[in-house]
Parts: structure tokens; sequence; C-alpha cells
């Protein structure tokens, strides 16, 4: 018996002391998530975590997204189709900075507004409003961010009339370039699996409508020429996870 209540008070002993070592992380989501209502980091940037209204699907930029340039718009895809009524506002410090109408796109699934080429670095939060045929609108928002020190880490080939991008090894090479406005982007398929050219979001593929190529089997070629300054985010949707890459267009 007495053999019993040491072993007992042992174990009870020992308990206490792993408990007291324990070290408590309080509020801790899964990994990779914040916790409700707290902001997600991302280096000198915070960001609140996003509200989604119904219908939604995506919208780029991409919430938390930090962008070495000015976005040329803000575009938000939706399963449902959009009506009158729709709103997008993209605000910094109070100040909005998007200008022009808001624009449905032709098959009602998302819709876009342009936004200030001369707007600051910073977090701008966007707030929607995304009307249904039925009269009924329902509210959402996202954050992103610019800061132009990201465009240090570009290659620059803004003195290139005409730049070649290489598909290859499941990467664009380069995956980050700059360039000048006015400049032909040419992409060859190097690699021996079918590629593609699309713009974010996927697989919407919605930012910037022109920038979307067909299937490219190996050595095909894809080319655009880009004329209006701002920041081009991209994948490749057979390998959209992976594949990405950006333009910077001064």
């Amino acid at each position: 018996m007495t053999r019993h209540v040491l072993i007992f008070g042992f174990i009870l002993f020992s308990a206490l002391i792993l408990a007291g070592c324990k070290k408590i992380s309080p509020n801790v989501g899964p990994p990779g998530q914040s916790p409700a209502g707290q902001v997600q980091n991302n280096n000198k940037f915070k960001f609140e975590n996003p509200k989604k209204s119904a219908h939604y699907e995506s919208n780029t930029p991409a919430h938390g997204a930090v962008l070495a340039g000015v976005p040329i718009n803000v575009v938000i895809d939706f399963n449902f189709d959009l009506a009158e009524g729709s709103a997008i506002s993209i605000k910094n410090d109070g100040r909005e900075y998007g200008i022009a109408d808001v624009v449905i796109d032709k098959n009602k699934l998302a819709m876009r507004r342009k936004m200030d080429p001369a707007a600051p670095d910073g977090v701008y939060t966007v707030s929607y409003k995304a009307c249904w045929p039925d009269g009924s609108c329902h509210e959402g928002n996202f954050q992103f961010a610019i800061d132009r020190t990201k465009s240090q880490s570009y290659e620059d080939m803004v003195g290139k009339s005409e730049v070649i991008v290489g598909l290859s090894e499941i990467s664009f090479k380069p995956m980050n370039l700059k360039i000048k406005k006015g400049t032909k982007v040419v992409w060859i398929n190097d690699d021996n699996v079918e590629h593609y050219v699309n713009t974010d979001s996927h697989p919407a593929h919605t930012y910037y409508l022109s920038q979307n190529s067909k299937s490219l089997a190996s050595g095909d070629s894809y080319s655009l020429t880009f004329n209006e300054a701002g920041v081009y985010p991209y994948h490749c949707s057979a390998h959209a996870s992976n594949m990405t890459g950006s333009i910077l267009v001064e």
C-alpha cells in the first residue's frame, strides 16, 4: 500500500513539474493562419483578416500581397452575375486612390476599378459592394501593400525594346522583370511540358485580360507589348501554385 502511495505521489509530482515548464501560447490558430480578429504580418506591413462577400471567388491584387509598383486596377471575381450599384473603394490613410468608375466585365462575373498611378507606398484597404440582379448587395474587404523598394530585386531590362522570358524547369526566367512602356515581352517554352502565360488571379485570369495565352507546347512562344505603367502579376495555369512571375512597367 505504502509503495503504491509513493508511486502515485511521484507521478503527481512529475505532472506538476511538466505543467509548470510548459509554455502556453494563447489564442494561436492553425499553422499559416492568424487568430480571428488579429493581424497577419508580412515583413513591415500588417494586414487585417479579409471579409468575403457572398459569391466571392478571388481578387487581384491578392490579400496580403506586397507589390513593387502600383496595380493598373483592382479586380474582384464572383460566381454570380453582378448588377448596377456594385462599388469598389481603394484607400490608404483615409484617402481614396481609386479613379474613374467601377466597370463590370462583359461576363458580369468580375468588376474592376483603375488605381491612381501616383499612389504612395503603404497598405491599401479595398472595400467593395457586390450587387445582384435581385437588388440585394453584399460587402467585403481585403488589403494589399505597395513597396517600391521591392523593384530593386527585379531584373532591369528598361533599356530594351524587346525581352525574352524563358519557361524552363517549371519557372519563368527571369521571374520578375522591369521594363519601360512600349516594350514587347516574348515568352518561349523551353520545357518538355505545356505551359500557359495567364494574368492573375487563378483561375479567373481577369487582372489584365490581354495577358492570356493559349496552351504553349515545347518550343511555342507568346508575346505581348505593355503600354501602361504598373505592375502585372501572372502565372502558368498548369502550375499555378509555384510558377509565378511579375512585370513592372515604368
